[in-house]
């Protein structure tokens, strides 16, 4: 009889990038778009990745994590990760805990950031900006 390992599905997303995150039963493995982590530049969005993984402690150290991630920019992809793996986390521990820390933290770990680019009219270049009128 074979030993099945458990595995969660997660989706973070923020402004156009979404990060499909893939947790599962393992030795503390993770990588995003097939590198590992460590390697994950610039330094900046590593950091921001880590976060939601050093604010899990033990609990990370226990699963091996695979994310795939399109769409936006690097910061975006590194937090909508950040959010992935949060939810990931927290969804595949069950842990009450765990979910009071990250919401301690940083309620966007879990709950996402609503805040979208605001589309353009007429009249203008931008959203906002408007051609400029003189009369004199």
């Amino acid at each position: 009889m074979s030993s099945r390992r458990r595995s969660v599905l997660a989706v973070g997303k923020r402004k156009t990038s979404k990060a499909r995150v893939v947790i599962s039963d393992g030795r503390g493995r993770i990588r995003v778009n097939n590198t590992p982590i460590h390697l994950v530049e610039p330094w900046i969005a590593r950091e921001k990745i880590m976060e939601s993984l050093r604010l899990a402690g033990d609990y990370a150290r226990k699963v091996d994590i695979k994310v795939k991630t399109h769409g936006g920019g690097v910061m975006s992809q590194a937090e909508a990760v950040r959010m992935g793996i949060a939810q990931g986390l927290v969804k595949f521990t069950r842990s009450k805990r765990l979910r009071n820390r990250y919401i301690e933290y940083d309620r966007t770990m879990l709950a996402g950031d609503a805040r979208r680019k605001e589309s353009k009219k007429f009249g203008g270049p931008g959203a906002r900006r408007r051609k400029q009128k003189s009369y004199r």
